[in-house]
């Protein structure tokens, strides 16, 4: 006993044999991608100048308060739709069920923001719906009221249509995993069938829909193309007012802090609405028998699954399909194609990197034993929650000033002005990429390398091999599956992006949704058809791959 105490404080290498490159390099990897985070928590400490006080005497509260009404209308639309289409789906059936359980999650495939542009054009007081009602009803321009789309209900509105399938996906996983026993449990108590929903099953299903809540408030603390499009005083249209027009980096930086401030606060909420509430379900695992709809039942539930995906995805998709057939610019040329390849582009690389990095990151931690390995994961992981206005900030203050100083030194060595090589090429603009989705890639890797049982690894270094050779050998060719979603859902993520791109892209070189929202601000909404359609586009790919795991899912839990 005494011994091996002794060999452990002399001989600690030989106690946890992971700490070595790999788990160092996933430390190092996760530290750099943790860098804007830390600069944008760092300004706060950094003393206020005149932008500041400006702001705070004159926008902030506005900032706070739209910020406020928007998450809490947001997240009662994300939670009433998803948990309704999810509960329907699961354990109804009716006409068109098998459609619905997968045509749901469609609104994913449209940005918030080409939502925005469409319906802007659909109900504006010159588009079709307000000129069919003045030439129906005879009315004149102010004889009649009609809602304001670029406003906060608007805005309130296009978020929970587009972000409601991540609270449907989460909680019809959760009403899937329920056993027929607790539904059964509810009905031998007296319960109907919806007091056996908000009694029983929906307790159950509490911790998956407040996940998913929370991934929509985020998206929604995120997005800056609708907000601003809609000159709608939220945080994410101050950083770039502050940045942009005002020029005070430190004002941005603190602004950024206080909307990290707003996530931190979803992602506190999302925990301590599961804290000191624990739900086990220790029946027999078979399967609830859904419930035949029939008649008036049936057309309700077919009318409550059929309007998020109208309002969601069909709706939207016919406007652009139909700006672009009647007045649309399909004669972009070689500029057209310039702004695929630039998106596409930036894409691709991204995707690579991040799943190679994902990899990297997820078999230190699969490995465990140290800390590095532990802190790298968690590092990585916060990404995904941080808006990319924030990641923008938090990477142009430090880079920009290491551009200046390479310059300055390769000039005053060697006489070579180079310019800006960071800032002044897509390398920056790709690591705010990285730094924003390199969870969505490490998420999808680690459920890959949950499926391998450790006994692989175990007869692998039985015979010999070190580390890297069984990543390469044995978990790379059995990962193959993985990290093709992973790849997929960066790349469409990419595509989609556009606070970090507006605000980080090089002189010249736009993307699609950069493309799409300068047009919107010009008011040229026919001619953003054609870029909005083809990021849509790009968005069905990895949908199409979730919806078959959908039925899979579905099918393997009636077969239980």
């Amino acid at each position: 006993m005494a011994q091996t105490a002794l060999d452990r404080l002399l001989h600690p290498r030989r106690l946890h044999p992971q700490w070595d490159a790999l788990s160092l390099g996933a430390g190092v990897a996760a530290g750099v991608l943790a860098i804007p985070v830390l600069v944008v928590l760092g300004s706060v400490f950094l003393p206020a100048g005149e932008t500041w006080a400006h702001l705070t005497a004159t926008v902030l509260p506005e900032y706070v308060v739209n910020t406020l009404w928007l998450l809490l209308g947001v997240g009662l639309g994300v939670i009433t739709i998803g948990v309704a289409s999810a509960w329907l789906t699961t354990l109804c059936r009716f006409p068109g069920h098998g459609f619905f359980e997968w045509a749901l999650i469609l609104p994913l495939a449209v940005p918030a923001y080409v939502m925005a542009y469409a319906y802007t054009d659909f109900l504006q007081f010159a588009g079709p719906v307000q000129s069919w009602l003045r030439a129906t009803f005879g009315w004149g321009a102010r004889e009649y009221w009609f809602p304001e789309v670029r406003s906060l209900g608007g805005a309130t509105v296009i978020f929970s249509f587009v972000f409601y399938p991540y609270v449907y996906l989460l909680a019809r996983a959760a009403f899937l995993e329920q056993a027929a026993g607790t539904i059964e449990v509810g009905r031998s108590l007296g319960y109907g069938p919806w007091r056996s929903f908000f009694r029983v099953a929906l307790p159950l299903a509490r911790p998956g829909i407040a996940a998913g809540a929370a991934l929509a408030l985020m998206e929604t603390l995120a997005d800056f193309g609708t907000v601003s499009y809609f000159a709608l005083p939220t945080f994410t249209t101050g950083i770039y007012r502050a940045w942009l027009s005002l020029g005070d980096r430190v004002a941005a930086a603190q602004l950024a802090a206080a909307l990290l401030g707003f996530v931190s606060l979803v992602i506190v909420a999302e925990r301590l609405s599961r804290r000191g509430a624990r739900f086990h379900d220790r029946s027999t695992r078979r399967p609830v028998t859904p419930t035949r709809l029939r008649g008036l039942p049936a057309a309700a539930a077919m009318l409550a699954c059929t309007v998020p995906i109208l309002v969601g995805f069909l709706l939207p998709a016919a406007i652009l399909i139909d700006l672009s057939l009647s007045s649309g610019d399909w004669h972009l040329g070689g500029r057209y194609f310039r702004l695929v390849w630039n998106s596409v582009l930036l894409a691709t690389i991204t995707a690579a990197c991040s799943v190679a990095l994902a990899v990297l990151i997820a078999y230190a931690a699969r490995r465990g034993g140290n800390l590095v390995s532990s802190a790298a994961h968690r590092l990585a992981s916060m990404g995904y929650a941080v808006p990319g206005a924030v990641i923008a900030v938090g990477i142009l203050i430090p880079v920009t000033r290491l551009d200046h100083a390479l310059s300055g030194w390769l000039e005053s060595w060697f006489g070579i002005s180079t310019g800006l090589l960071l800032t002044g090429g897509i390398a920056a603009l790709i690591y705010a990429y990285l730094v924003r989705f390199i969870a969505v890639a490490l998420q999808s890797v680690e459920a890959g390398l949950s499926k391998i049982t450790p006994s692989m690894d175990d007869a692998a270094r039985g015979l010999g091999a070190g580390p890297r050779r069984i990543l390469m050998r044995v978990h790379v060719p059995l990962l193959a599956p993985s990290l093709v979603v992973a790849s997929l859902m960066v790349f469409v993520d990419v595509m989609k992006e556009l606070p970090a791109t507006f605000m980080m892209r090089p002189f010249n070189f736009d993307t699609l949704a950069v493309h799409a929202y300068n047009l919107a601000a010009d008011e040229r909404l026919s001619e953003l058809a054609a870029p909005a359609l083809t990021i849509v586009a790009a968005g069905m790919v990895p949908l199409i791959v979730l919806s078959r795991s959908l039925v899979r899912a579905r099918i393997a839990a009636e077969r239980r």
